[in-house]
């Protein structure tokens, strides 16, 4: 597999390090001739010291020929500027951006930008059993940010336990599809009755949420707390 990373910072340097050493061709496109000179001296002369945001530099390291560009400089702007010509002047088949900020995301995935990732996703989505249960987990937003993936923990209080999943009124454009009990998933049947300390997953609208707080969370004002680190109020 052919693969062009544009960026040599700490994680371009690793990555296009990994690459080769697991037999793929590689080449690093780095503007900062400095530290191109000395990524060259460590992993070969596979970097080119010019900026990848540029399409003639782009050409230059093969991207006609590329099965995959990783875009993973510290900018966001230059990361969605060299997938977009990746991906619509050299036909590349797969891109992949780092995104630093992870209110960027719908805007990558509306331009189609193939895989994101989000360090700053990953780092919180490390640490959301500190998320208060009392709250509904935003997981991931989907189809373009219409939609979002919703977990509510459900706690002694809950409405909705004791239980089945119609006799909640569930507003329309959502739908409640997994129940996690004992850290097993299972798909959620309309008989299935609630218990404390499942994990409901819901999918839907946003402009559900506040609906779903009430059934599955209890009444009073709720926030959706995203695992991207913002709380929406209601």
């Amino acid at each position: 597999m052919f693969v062009i990373v544009v960026g040599g910072g700490k994680v371009g340097y690793y990555l296009a390090k990994e690459l080769i050493e697991s037999g793929h061709e590689v080449v690093l496109l780095e503007k900062d001739r400095a530290r191109a000179d000395q990524i060259a001296d460590e992993i070969g002369s596979i970097v080119i010291p010019h900026d990848g945001c540029e399409g003639k530099y782009l050409a230059e390291a093969g991207a006609n020929r590329a099965d995959i560009v990783a875009a993973v400089t510290g900018d966001d702007e230059d990361n969605l500027v060299i997938c977009q010509m990746a991906k619509h002047h050299f036909d590349v088949p797969r891109t992949i951006a780092r995104v630093n900020n992870p209110k960027n995301e719908h805007l990558f995935k509306h331009l189609g930008v193939d895989e994101l990732i989000s360090p700053t996703r990953m780092i919180l989505g490390a640490i959301e059993q500190d998320i208060p249960v009392h709250e509904l987990l935003h997981l991931a937003a989907l189809g373009g940010g219409e939609l979002e993936l919703i977990e509510a923990h459900l706690q002694a209080g809950s409405p909705a336990v004791g239980r089945t999943t119609r006799d909640l009124q569930i507003p329309e454009g959502c739908s409640l599809f997994a129940v996690i009990r004992n850290g097993v998933a299972t798909a959620l049947r309309p008989d299935m009755v609630l218990q404390e300390g499942d994990k409901v997953i819901a999918i839907g609208r946003t402009d559900c949420e506040l609906v779903l707080h009430e059934q599955l969370i209890g009444d009073g004002e709720g926030e959706t707390v995203s695992a991207a680190g913002s709380g929406r109020a209601h």
